[in-house]
Parts: C-alpha cells; sequence; structure tokens
C-alpha cells in the first residue's frame, strides 16, 4: 500500500527555520500534486502549499516570502522550507498528495500522519 511519512517537525524560536519531509512510499505508479496543510488548535485546515505535477508552485499569502515548497521526484519525496518562522506558524502540518498505485488506473488522496510545528520562546 501506499503511504506518506512526515518529519522534521519541533519546537523552534521565533524566526528561526525548520525543514519538514514527506516521504511516499509504497507500489506508487505515479505522483501527481503533492501539498503541505497546516491546522492550528481551533482552526480548519488550511493550504500552506502546493507543488503540482505540472505548472507552477504556489504558497498561500501568510508565508510568502517565508516558506519555500520543493519536490525530489527520485525519492518521491516533497520540502517544506519555514524560514522566519512566526508564533501564528504553530500547527500540525500535513503533507497531503494524489497518486496513483501501481497497478490502478486511479487516482487518491493520501495523507501523513502529521508533525507538530511549535514556534515559541
Amino acid at each position: 500500500q501506499v503511504q506518506l511519512v512526515e518529519s522534521g517537525g519541533g519546537l523552534v524560536q521565533p524566526g528561526g527555520s525548520l525543514r519538514l519531509s514527506c516521504a511516499a512510499s509504497g507500489r506508487i505508479f505515479s505522483i501527481n500534486d503533492m501539498s503541505w496543510y497546516r491546522q492550528a488548535p481551533g482552526k480548519e485546515r488550511e493550504l500552506v502549499a502546493r507543488f503540482p505535477r505540472l505548472g507552477s508552485t504556489t504558497v498561500v499569502d501568510s508565508v510568502k516570502g517565508r516558506f519555500t515548497i520543493s519536490k525530489d521526484n527520485a525519492k518521491n519525496t516533497a520540502y517544506l522550507q519555514m524560514n522566519s518562522l512566526k508564533p501564528e506558524d504553530t500547527a500540525v502540518y500535513y503533507c497531503n498528495a494524489q497518486i496513483t498505485p501501481l497497478g490502478t488506473s486511479y487516482l487518491n488522496d493520501y495523507w501523513g500522519q502529521g508533525t507538530q510545528v511549535i514556534v515559541s520562546s
């Protein structure tokens, strides 16, 4: 089966940096979009950044200029480089990917387990 595993979260001071990783593994035929979402306490999950199979990457305005999404196709891994972190960036960060498993023709939606990011002094 296909799974997404995130890593890289933790506690960081305001102004600091973290790099999140999301590795897709299993019987994968192809990967379309890979994205990062986040969910702060008491708030809905929101899209942070997207790396489409075709086209340009996008990030939401609240993190523009501070966060960068990238992808290593050979490793089926997406990254979220987060710089100049602010307390309001505190959330659980989730990886999402649209993957066609090997042996199927269906595009399925997969989620990672989430990784906690806490920005605090």
